[in-house]
């Protein structure tokens, strides 16, 4: 059963990243002042501190390991608002906003700055890349796993439609139009910058979806080609990227835009990344 948090949560942790302005937190000031955002688009917040979220959001998980860890996640970010599949083309021009070009957004594989009004499915336009690939677990687009945009990012259309719905692997040959990518045929590998963050949407989305909400219970599982199994891999590989390429402030503020503006929950992989370990 969802457990509903205590109203104050929220306005406590906004509290405490508007404090961490005032103070001029070194931590979460962005290494360059980008420009104001445009009329419909979001400034970026400071980053939201661990230890605010601990002693509001993450209360009820804290000291768990193993399965009462990911039971307890699982109850405290199932808490959310659902987005519609139309809603997730506008939360995504303020998630991913590219913070140098408020125009623009920032695609998850190839890295390009591309302007936010080539949203469609042209080549040379964005669309909607469901990094866990929708046909493993066969959720489509429906609201739930279909448009949570823990695991939505803007991509290019035909790096998307190269990815198509591979697991995640280490090896392959270059991808046409994302350097540093690499791909065959049945696994895909990012490149090294969004290692960490494609491995945090995937164990997110593990906890978020346990088969207890009309849709699979989502798992990752140590193999590639898991077809339209409820799964994903590989998992010892995700847990590498995960520890090898840490959370930085780009990710963090996204966690925090989707809590305080859109699904009003985190991805707790962001937060604590050490608790992939204690789970898998």
């Amino acid at each position: 059963m969802s457990r509903r948090h205590h109203p104050a949560v929220r306005p406590v942790l906004a509290l405490c990243a508007a404090t961490a302005v005032l103070a001029g937190s070194a931590a979460a000031a962005p290494a360059a002042t980008p420009p104001a955002a445009a009329s419909g688009t979001a400034a970026v917040p400071a980053t939201t501190g661990t230890a605010a979220l601990d002693d509001t959001y993450y209360e009820g998980a804290l000291g768990k390991t193993g399965p009462a860890l990911k039971s307890a996640l699982h109850s405290i970010i199932s808490d959310q608002t659902k987005l519609s599949y139309s809603g997730v083309w506008e939360a995504l021009k303020v998630t991913d906003q590219d913070p140098r070009n408020s125009a623009n957004v920032i695609l998850l594989y190839s890295g390009a700055s591309r302007a936010k009004s080539k949203n469609g499915g042209a080549v040379g336009d964005w669309n909607r890349e469901h990094v866990w690939a929708q046909s493993h677990g066969d959720f489509g687009t429906s609201q739930g796993p279909g448009t949570d945009v823990h695991h939505l990012r803007p991509e290019d259309v035909q790096v998307n439609g190269i990815r198509g719905n591979k697991d995640f692997d280490n090896g392959g040959s270059p991808v046409s139009g994302a350097p540093g990518n690499l791909t065959d045929s049945d696994s895909y590998e990012p490149r090294d910058a969004v290692k960490g963050d494609v491995a945090r949407m995937i164990l997110y989305m593990a906890v978020r979806y346990e088969g207890n909400d009309s849709f699979a219970d989502l798992e990752p599982n140590d193999r590639v080609n898991n077809g339209s199994a409820p799964a994903m891999g590989r998992l010892s590989v995700l847990k590498q990227w995960n520890d090898e390429d840490p959370p930085d402030t780009i990710e963090k503020r996204r966690n925090d835009l989707i809590f305080s503006q859109f699904q009003h929950n985190r991805n707790p992989f962001i937060d604590h990344p050490e608790w992939a370990e204690s789970i898998w």
